[in-house]
Formats: structure tokens, sequence, C-alpha cells
């Protein structure tokens, strides 16, 4: 099949997303995975990105569609809905659809045919490695696949903005002193890591949807030292520690799949993130613990003002600098990069009001800050 798209990034990355899903299935076959996606060609990856775009562009009663277009048959999806008549691939029809699929994990399912690419109906349940491609806003497109086992965020590949193109470089993963929650957006950890850390990625993303910017601190269970590096008095501290999160994560992992359980997380996750909008730091402990909210962040007595951090994004062209730790931000990146100096056990999660996102971290290789750029792996 052959197509002439005129959004000019979709042929420019067409190729290389083709052989990231050829590739991830082919190793997936070798492991002996079940369930799994056909892969696009990268013909048919043109014209979904291509009509994606342009669809994005459009307008159903004053709003933009928000669509998650997924490449599966129907036969590998369950318990799907499924149209009678198959529905032409084209911007018109996704706009239409939009309204009524733009909730979190509901799927246009697309296939082909001779005729190309149609709209067979909706989904919830997609096969391992499942190419999808997510309309977030007008103008952004980010290509993403299914996580082995679907636990937690799916993992970007992509992120295409209007003419500008991010491509995820997963040989991020091998940089010393990466820590394990990139690792896990990056969908490189085993199965046995992924389901904690795959709780900061879901409040990572929690505290980036509610647009008021945040501070999450995640230190140690067994010191309290974290409390030499906060202005006191602490107004808004916790005690005894809330453990409803932790609570959660302590049940028997058999609950894990169920939509109970999985309900309950979601509302433990948002209210964490809902607390990161108040001024100040949200504190938790490595057992996800709520031990303090609306915390300022000082410097200890003797410490050092933290004037260098390496500021790097695990994209393509995303090489470190060494910058002042107000090039990575606004005040609330000072303070998580100056927190993160002094308590060098602990991690800060940055949200800004413009979507950025940053991981800080200490680096031993490096000795200083480690500041990781991730809100593209975050759409």
């Amino acid at each position: 099949m052959t197509t002439v798209s005129t959004y000019k990034a979709a042929s420019a990355v067409a190729l290389i997303a083709e052989k990231h899903f050829a590739d991830h299935l082919h190793e997936a076959v070798e492991r002996g995975e079940l369930d799994l996606a056909a892969a696009p060609s990268a013909s048919l990856i043109e014209t979904m990105l291509d009509t994606a775009f342009w669809a994005s562009l459009r307008r159903e009663e004053g709003n933009s569609p928000k669509i998650s277009i997924a490449f599966l048959s129907p036969e590998q999806a369950a318990s799907a809905l499924q149209f009678e008549q198959k529905l032409e691939f084209n911007s018109k029809v996704l706009t239409k659809l939009g309204p009524g699929v733009e909730r979190p994990g509901v799927h246009l399912g697309v296939w082909y045919d001779e005729n190309g690419l149609y709209v067979w109906g909706t989904t919830h349940k997609i096969p391992n490695c499942c190419f999808v491609l997510d309309v977030s806003e007008p103008g952004l497109l980010v290509i993403k696949h299914r996580r082995m086992h679907g636990f937690g965020k799916f993992t970007n590949i992509m992120v295409l903005r209007g003419d500008q193109i991010k491509v995820v470089d997963e040989s991020s993963a091998n940089l010393p002193d990466c820590p394990i929650l990139l690792t896990s957006l990056l969908g490189l950890t085993s199965d046995s890591d992924d389901n904690s850390v795959n709780v900061l990625i879901q409040l990572a993303t929690s505290m980036r949807a509610h647009k008021h910017g945040g501070i999450l601190l995640v230190v140690p269970s067994a010191t309290d030292a974290w409390r030499e590096s906060i202005l006191k008095p602490i107004k808004y501290s916790v005690s005894p520690a809330f453990a409803g999160l932790t609570d959660l994560m302590n049940d028997d992992e058999n609950k894990w799949t169920s939509s109970v359980w999985l309900g309950e997380l979601s509302r433990e996750i948002d209210g964490i993130a809902g607390l990161t909008a108040i001024d100040g730091a949200t504190v938790i402990s490595d057992k996800y613990e709520v031990l303090a909210f609306g915390a300022k962040i000082g410097r200890i007595d003797g410490s050092l003002r933290v004037e260098r951090v390496l500021l790097t994004e695990p994209v393509v062209g995303g090489e470190g600098i060494i910058v002042n730790p107000a090039s990575s931000g606004g005040t609330r990146h000072i303070s998580a990069a100056q927190f993160v100096h002094d308590q060098r056990d602990s991690i800060a999660l940055v949200a800004s009001q413009d979507g950025h996102f940053t991981i800080f971290t200490w680096s031993p290789c490096e000795n200083l800050v480690h500041a990781h750029r991730i809100d593209s792996l975050l759409l």
C-alpha cells in the first residue's frame, strides 16, 4: 500500500518506528512471550501519523480530539466493541469518534485490508507490544507500545509536536547512575522491578496531569535525616504516617489485576499527587508512606549552595550538559536540587506547570546532582 503524507514528520519517522516494533516483537518471540501484537509496516505507520495529525487540528463541538489508536485486528482484542460496518480511517471519522473514546484506557481499534486502514471498533485490552498512537492535544502525537503483562504506563517511543521530533533513546538506560525509575519508563526493567517502580511512574503522571506543578520527595524509610532539609515548623506534617498506598502495595499480587484493586490504586495515587499541588513539597517514604506535604525545603547548615547540575534528556541528541539549577526550571527545581544534594539517598520528582517533568538524583560518578528531564516519557 502506498501513501502520500502531507505531514512531513510522518514520513521522517515511519521507518524508525517500523524497525523499533519489529525488533521488539522479534525479541519477545525469542523469549517465548505470548499474546503478541502484529508489527505495522512503515507505510501504515506513516498513514496513521499523517491522518492523526490532521485530526488533532480539527474540532468537534469546539473541542480538540484526544484519541488512543491501537493497531490490532478484531480477533486480537478481547471483549471488544465492534462496529457493524468498517469505518474509513480518515481525520473526519477520528474527530467524530473522539468525544466517545477520550477516557483513559479506551482505544480505537485500527486494522487494514486491501483497501487500506479502517476503524473496526473500540477495546480496553490490547496485546503485548501493541503499536499505540496517542493524539494528546492539537499537533501533539505520541507513539508508544503496551508493556509486557500490562502493569503501569505504556512505554513511549517517539513524541511528535508539530515539526519537532523526539525519539526516545533506550541506550540512556546504560548511563552510569541511571535511576531505575527512568529505566522503567524506557521499558527496560524486568517484571520484578516494574511493579513497585511503576507506582512512582503513576505518581509522576498524576502530578503532571493536575497542571499546578509540584515537588514529590522520596526519602528512605529507615531514617528521619530528611527533616534536616525542611524548614521548621513543618505545617502539614503527617503523624502517624499515612499508609494507604503502602497497604495496597503489600496486598497479594494476585489482586493487582482486579478492577477493584486498580481502582483503589488510582484513588491513592491521585490523592498523593493532589497534595503536591499545595505550595511546598510532599514527602513520602520509599515504602510510599505520606510523611508531610506543603513542606518548605531549606539548606542544611554548612552545606554548599548548589550551583551546578548535570541535565540530560533520554532522547536522541539529549546528551548531558552542566547547567545552573535555575536553567532546568524555576524555584521548585532549585529547591529540589538542593534537597538531593544534601540528602543523597533521596530522589525528587518535580512537575512544572508547563508540563515539563524532572527527576533529581545524586550521581556518585559525576559527584553532583543529576537532573533527568523525562516529560517526553510521561505523555
